[in-house]
């Protein structure tokens, strides 16, 4: 009995698309490409802008910092209170455009509403904004241009090349229409082919609809939400969401526990989908060093 109930831990372990694995791969490769611009003179560095200090932002500050220290991205907090004006915001952010030591800026949001939002994407560099806030960006996104992207969608493709997942002529159900996360990664799921279909919780036959995909994005920040009425034997479950359940715990969108004997496979939460959120800020901070590098 106890030889069965390994073997089924096993089985399902191997389900597991886990993120921790490509984060430590990546790293590797990452920390080799900042070595090759320290010889050429280039030291990449980000410059993350924080108002406030929400446990929530303090919290991905500290993912993001331990992650360029690994690559050796040089980095550095620029702090201020709820109450700074836009205008001394604007200042330092443009002096950051300006600077050419900064390789990638990376604004934590939502800021402060007495802040303006447009103006902050409208400022922002777009060859340095690493999360891809700026309008810029996002139009290039759309138009299958090279540009930096949303760092937890490109995540989500990372994820999907790493573990050789098809995606060309493949039906993904992506649930939740944020421009943080549903709709950039709905755009390149579509620029590597994929047929698409944008759905979120007033979607009134989504049970129907992800039955039907072979590729799930819940990106839809409700803890457990993806059950086993919305899944099938094929389905591959790409969790994007991260909570905290009435317990204390760090849950994903889906109840990774009930459908995980069921579905082909499933990033879990944590582990998953946001360890490799951190690779990609300092993926894109490189690119921007190298971008530099060779308009030199």
């Amino acid at each position: 009995m106890v030889e069965l109930e390994r073997s089924v831990t096993m089985v399902l372990e191997e389900k597991l698309l886990l993120g921790t694995t490509v984060a430590k791969d990546k790293t590797e490769q990452l920390r080799e490409k900042v070595e090759e611009l320290h010889k050429q003179g280039i030291k990449p560095k980000l410059v993350m802008m924080r108002v406030g200090d929400k446990a929530d932002d303090l919290a991905y500050q500290r993912s993001a910092l331990s992650r360029m220290e690994k690559v050796n991205i040089l980095s550095e907090v620029q702090e201020f209170p709820n109450d700074v004006t836009e205008e001394v915001f604007l200042r330092q952010l443009e002096e950051n455009n300006q600077n050419d030591e900064v390789h990638g800026i990376l604004i934590f949001l939502p800021l402060p509403k007495h802040l303006d939002l447009k103006k902050v994407k409208e400022c922002i560099s777009p060859d340095k904004d690493i999360d891809a806030i700026s309008p810029i960006n996002i139009a290039r996104l759309m138009n299958a241009e090279e540009c930096f992207v949303p760092c937890t969608p490109k995540a989500v493709m990372e994820l999907l090349s790493y573990y050789n997942i098809p995606l060309q002529g493949k039906h993904v159900v992506v649930i939740g229409r944020s421009m943080v996360i549903g709709k950039p990664v709905s755009m390149l799921l579509l620029n590597e082919n994929a047929t698409v279909t944008m759905t979120h919780s007033k979607t009134t036959n989504l049970q129907e609809l992800t039955k039907r995909a072979d590729i799930i994005v819940c990106a839809l920040g409700k803890s457990k939400f993806l059950t086993e009425e919305y899944v099938s034997p094929h389905s591959i479950v790409i969790d994007v969401g991260i909570n905290v359940d009435e317990t204390g715990a760090l849950t994903g969108d889906a109840d990774t526990e009930q459908i995980l004997p069921i579905v082909k496979a499933i990033t879990p939460v944590p582990r998953g989908v946001g360890s490799v959120t951190t690779v990609m800020l300092a993926k894109q901070v490189i690119e921007s060093a190298e971008r530099g590098l060779q308009q030199k």
